[in-house]
């Protein structure tokens, strides 16, 4: 199987997918590269596709793996080469960006982060030049500039869609303080007003315990879900203050009148056995059915903690959580039946296998977008040229984390899948990864 398929018939969708080289059985030829690294020439004039990442600084590490990802997408026979600049350079990623745009590469990949990429946009869009970052901030988007990091309202969207599918209408969100949390926030605006649902209340916190607690108690509205009054119980016979032999109260129908006797009380039989005590009524539902949450560490057991106080559990809410959990859902059994969505691990099976092949470690997730970026650039190049009608191609392209589709706004749509946190910690795929292609627009 060639690493880029055109309108392979799967069953499904036709469409062109970015396949592994690993698929080729190892067949596939190389061209000379720097260091002993195929797909890279330092030939003038060679360089097709800019990549611009931080090769020194504090964020080095990470773009050193992402620079080898890219290697390993354009390391077969024919590919463009690598035109790779250091963001951390004297300039920043502006001098990184134009020095690329210089040497006339067709399409730039990178920046790493969002302040990097608004930096660089507005100097590959005045050039002519598409461009695709790895930031996972969704505003860094627009027409030329899409963003190839798995943004917050990717995850959003796709965990409201399946909990529509599950009968879930009224959503609620609790959620950090900060950028990431407002993010999440304006996600699941955006994903609930577009399927016509009541806009959600979201609520922000800060670190604070106290803070915690209170604004949980305030969504959760726990002050007004009192449980419904239990009926009155009959006072059981025995003894007691009043009646301290345990002995039947005469019948008011005969108490006091003349010649009534009360019934005796039998030696050694014993008295009347208390009627056990009803279990407390249940604490009505929130008002809400599905809950977002956006918080790891600290601050996410103290949320887990409030939430128990305020019951608020999986058998009333859907709860569901960022793509983070993922690191660390063995941890998260206190929060089962939760969900977030992620890319099914099962798709990047055979990329990991190759990148450890060749570089002896495995690949951290965010190598998989600088991956996915060049080997669709190098595939465009290979046949006839970068250009946003083929970028942003409707039935999209099968990638190392699945399926994605670059939309015309600088937006990217991703097919995730569902996970459910078990009892016991750890997820499992409750609701796969769609393998359609033809992507619903979100």
């Amino acid at each position: 199987m060639s690493r880029l398929r055109k309108g392979v018939s799967t069953g499904l969708a036709a469409g062109t997918f970015l396949t592994l080289a690993a698929c080729s059985g190892g067949g596939s030829s190389s061209v000379p590269g720097v260091g002993g690294i195929p797909g890279v020439s330092e030939g003038p004039g060679a360089h097709d596709v800019g990549l611009i990442l931080p090769l020194t600084g504090r964020n080095a590490a990470y773009g050193a793996r992402m620079r080898d990802a890219a290697k390993l997408a354009l390391s077969t026979k024919g590919s463009p080469a690598l035109d790779v600049h250091d963001t951390n350079g004297p300039g920043g990623a502006a001098q990184a960006t134009r020095d690329a745009l210089a040497r006339g590469d067709a399409i730039l990949l990178g920046p790493l982060t969002a302040t990097e990429t608004w930096m660089a946009a507005p100097l590959a869009i005045n050039a002519g030049k598409p461009e695709l970052a790895f930031t996972s901030d969704s505003t860094q988007a627009r027409p030329g500039v899409w963003v190839m990091g798995l943004t917050p309202e990717q995850q959003v969207r796709r965990m409201v869609d399946a909990a529509r599918a599950t009968g879930r209408k009224t959503f609620a969100a609790f959620l950090p303080d900060n950028a990431f949390g407002h993010a999440m926030g304006d996600g699941l605006v955006r994903a609930c007003r577009d399927a016509g649902l009541t806009e959600p209340q979201i609520v922000f916190h800060t670190m604070d315990a106290q803070n915690i607690d209170d604004g949980m108690k305030s969504l959760s509205a726990i002050e007004t879900r009192q449980p419904p009054a239990a009926p009155a119980a009959d006072v059981p016979a025995g003894p007691s203050a009043i009646d301290p032999t345990g002995e039947a109260a005469p019948d008011t129908a005969t108490a006091g009148a003349p010649g009534t006797i009360p019934p005796a009380t039998t030696p050694g039989t014993p008295a009347a056995t208390p009627t056990p005590a009803a279990p407390p009524a249940p604490v009505p539902p929130p008002p809400f059915d599905a809950l977002v949450l956006a918080d790891t560490g600290l601050e996410l057991g103290r949320i887990i903690t409030a939430l128990q106080a305020d019951h608020i559990d999986s058998s009333q809410v859907q709860i569901m959580g960022p793509a983070l959990w993922k690191a660390f859902d063995g941890k998260l059994g206190a929060l089962h039946g939760a969900w977030y969505a992620a890319s099914d691990a099962h798709d990047r099976m055979g990329y990991v296998a190759q990148y450890r092949a060749l570089y002896k470690q495995a690949p951290s997730p965010v190598t998989d977008f600088a991956y996915d970026a060049a080997a669709l650039a190098g595939s465009l190049i290979r046949q006839g040229g970068v250009t946003t009608e083929a970028l942003t191609r409707p039935d999209g392209y099968m990638g190392v984390d699945g399926l994605f589709r670059l939309r015309p706004d600088g937006h990217v749509t991703r097919a995730l899948a569902i996970y459910q946190i078990q009892r016991g910690g750890g997820a499992r795929v409750v609701v796969p990864a769609s393998r359609d292609v033809a992507i619903r627009p979100s």
